[in-house]
């Protein structure tokens, strides 16, 4: 926790969110998780299935969740029954982040004209389109506005070697983006999309060669190395606070700057 008093447009105090997508502590969200929460917010944390949870339901207790919630958006209702007893327990949501995605193995390594037709739906489904059906089922949750965060990648925007079919899902997720923003600005909420440059984490040991892919960013980005999820979770929880409440709509890019160099 900060020692010195957090200024008013940074401070969370009082901000109540859903944060998504923890695996373990080596996770983007989870680095967002505490972030928000050095900054005052309250959080409920959720997981995927009984075998990530024996990973995640220490990290959650350690940052004071005030709930811990089995979420699987490929199971029908399990997103509204989140959204139900996020309600329950907050009342309003100030704050949630997305951070999932899957992709199966044969279609991310492919080409992507050789991708499944179930494979690329179910990317699409998980990565993308839950983003969609999480913004719907907060809205009544943010009668005065919030913020709904999601994570992408630099290949949405450029062809990046072994991304595939996620690349092609990605370029959806932040159109998505713009377009949530447009339809939810006139209720105060804003839509963001953060785009780390590469981390190891447990999605990442997914992609061939990405031990080559960090190499090389660190190599072209103008600061000469590669961003931790720390530093990710420090953006995005500014995303959540007041100083950011002039923006919406903006893919954000936390890469060392990687992304201006072709």
């Amino acid at each position: 926790m900060n020692s010195y008093v957090t200024p008013p447009f940074l401070s969370l105090a009082g901000k109540k969110g859903l944060i998504t997508g923890i695996a373990n502590d080596k996770s983007i969200a989870y680095a967002v998780a505490k972030a928000i929460v050095e900054l005052g917010g309250e959080i409920i944390i959720t997981y995927q299935n009984e075998k990530t949870a024996q990973y995640t339901r220490p990290l959650a207790a350690a940052l004071g969740a005030t709930d811990f919630l089995k979420l699987d958006v490929t199971e029908p209702e399990s997103l509204e029954t989140v959204v139900a007893k996020c309600r329950d327990a907050f009342g309003e949501i100030d704050f949630a982040i997305h951070s999932m995605a899957f992709c199966k193995a044969d279609d991310l390594h492919g080409r992507v004209i050789d991708s499944s037709e179930d494979g690329f739906n179910l990317a699409m489904n998980i990565s993308c389109h839950s983003f969609l059906r999480m913004g719907k089922a907060l809205e009544p949750l943010m009668a005065h506005g919030g913020a709904l965060i999601t994570m992408s990648y630099l290949g949405a925007e450029r062809v990046v070697h072994d991304y595939g079919v996620m690349g092609i899902v990605k370029a959806a997720l932040e159109s998505s983006v713009r377009y949530m923003a447009y339809d939810l600005g006139p209720k105060g909420i804003r839509v963001f999309a953060v785009s780390p440059g590469p981390i190891m984490t447990r999605a990442a040991s997914g992609i061939s060669n990405f031990s080559h892919l960090l190499e090389a960013d660190a190599h072209k980005a103008p600061l000469g190395r590669t961003v931790t999820i720390d530093e990710v979770g420090a953006l995005t929880a500014f995303l959540c606070a007041k100083g950011s409440s002039g923006m919406t709509g903006q893919t954000i890019y936390v890469d060392a700057g990687a992304h201006i160099i072709a």
